[in-house]
């Protein structure tokens, strides 16, 4: 009798692309995220995000060494292959801990079944594995309507810019799913993928971002609630713009129970928590989500973060720096790297973070604004309002600025920057006012507590 199959946390490696024509990548990739996030919506199961697998995209390791990695029990792996209308997908199920095969099949579908063929992958493997669905997961993997070929192929080039997280890669994905939806008006995903790059990386302005996002968000989920990747933009929105913190918690809520292993929503629903104080909860969903993308570096700054504004200040170094070795050259973990040696009046080490990330970054106006905070709590004031009068110029983040003035001194005109940054909604102020260590000075004032009851926080 074979061991028993045992098998919680999962990884699906990349698809082969069977067809060997590369203009067909964004196919094979697509049919990957589409396999994750169907096994993704099993609430029994932890599945490794698309990110952090798509980092064996044509790797030679071999399965155990990918397994012992990830520290995963089983792993997917498969191909794909498309000619004409028609998709086949293999794939096979590997337990991790003696690298024993437990299952192969192939599947073939006209595009127009494109859904019902990934949810049968997905129930399969499941099966497999002894994973017992709730009836609502069973009718999600089994309920999948026909799909436009052209709406859905415009879809999977949408999410392909998308994940690039790249200015144009966003304008690109835009226009993608524009199509998609042009094509076909009732594909939910599009409109739900077309509200995560309004909130996540838009090319309009705050407040045409926002707009949009919610309307193309509300209109997926008029088409299909069960969509928790639609769920998650409503509550960033929600907590960032509307200061609605009850309402953003319920769309957080719902979209962790349609999509149990979004590594995306469990990192904003941390920002959300930790927006409020809450470091407790928002440590349990920073860790959630580095456990389901643990070679993405984001994923690792962003525990650094939380370490930072729960005043963990040796830990969020040690996180800090070890995001580093995973990505020498972002100007993120080196910018909180430089505010968590800032906190421990490790001046030098700060400045020299802060101006490596500038060098880095092209000069980007948050890591001078941390270089003139650095220069005002370590006694450079002239160098510290130098760089402060350029940013007021500029039109800087007032968050920012009133940092720096509540550094200077300034408690008035750091106050006067405060009520900027309520006017125009800021996104950070529902993020870095309420925890922030720099404003430390401030709390005693009845202004900082004012402003908190007017931002609708939870007493």
């Amino acid at each position: 009798m074979p061991p028993q199959t045992h098998i919680d946390l999962i990884a699906v490696l990349p698809l082969e692309n069977l067809s060997r024509d590369p203009d067909q990548e964004y196919f094979a990739d697509g049919m990957t995220e589409a396999l994750i996030t169907d096994l993704g919506k099993v609430s029994a199961l932890r599945v490794v995000s698309r990110t952090s697998m798509m980092h064996y995209k044509g790797t030679r390791k071999t399965l155990p060494e990918i397994a012992r990695e990830l520290d995963v029990d089983g792993i997917v792996e498969g191909s794909v292959q498309r000619s004409g209308s028609r998709v086949r997908i293999t794939a096979q199920l590997i337990q991790a801990v003696d690298d024993r095969h437990l299952w192969a099949e192939t599947y073939e579908r006209d595009l127009h079944n494109v859904l019902a063929l990934q949810g049968e992958v997905a129930r399969a493997i499941t099966n497999e594995i002894q994973i017992k669905l709730t009836p609502q997961e069973h009718t999600r993997l089994s309920s999948a309507r026909r799909v436009n070929p052209e709406a859905y192929e415009a879809y999977l080039k949408g999410r392909y810019y998308l994940v690039k997280w790249t200015d144009e890669g966003s304008k690109l994905a835009i226009e993608y799913f524009q199509q998609a939806i042009n094509k076909d008006p009732k594909c939910a995903v599009a409109y739900a993928s077309l509200a995560e790059v309004y909130v996540t990386n838009s090319p309009l302005p705050r407040k045409d971002s926002v707009a949009s996002a919610k309307a193309a968000a509300t209109k997926a989920l008029e088409l299909d609630d069960t969509l928790g990747e639609a769920h998650t933009p409503l509550a960033i929105i929600r907590y960032q713009y509307d200061w609605d913190w009850t309402g953003a918690g319920e769309e957080f809520k719902r979209a962790i129970a349609l999509n149990p292993n979004d590594t995306e929503t469990h990192h904003q629903y941390s920002h959300y928590w930790m927006g409020m104080g809450r470091t407790e909860e928002s440590y349990a969903e920073s860790k959630r989500s580095l456990e389901l993308d643990p070679l993405l570096p984001a994923i690792n700054l962003h525990l650094g973060f939380h370490y930072l504004f729960a005043r963990q200040y040796d830990q969020a170094i040690q996180q800090l720096q070890k995001t580093l070795q995973m990505d020498p050259n972002s100007p993120e973990a080196l910018g909180w790297l430089g505010y968590a040696y800032e906190q421990k009046r490790m001046y030098p080490e700060a400045l020299a973070a802060f101006g490596k990330a500038i060098a880095i970054s092209g000069g980007i106006s948050s890591y001078r604004a941390s270089l003139a905070h650095t220069y005002a709590v370590s006694g450079k004031r002239r160098e510290a309002q130098k760089l402060l009068d350029e940013l007021s110029k500029e039109g800087y983040s007032p968050l920012s600025i009133a940092e720096v003035e509540t550094a200077l001194g300034h408690k008035d005109k750091a106050f006067e920057w405060l009520e900027r940054a309520y006017r125009q909604r800021d996104s950070d102020l529902a993020e870095f006012f309420k925890m922030n260590p720099r404003f430390d000075s401030l709390r005693s004032d009845p202004r900082f507590q004012d402003l908190l009851r007017r931002m609708n926080f939870p007493p």
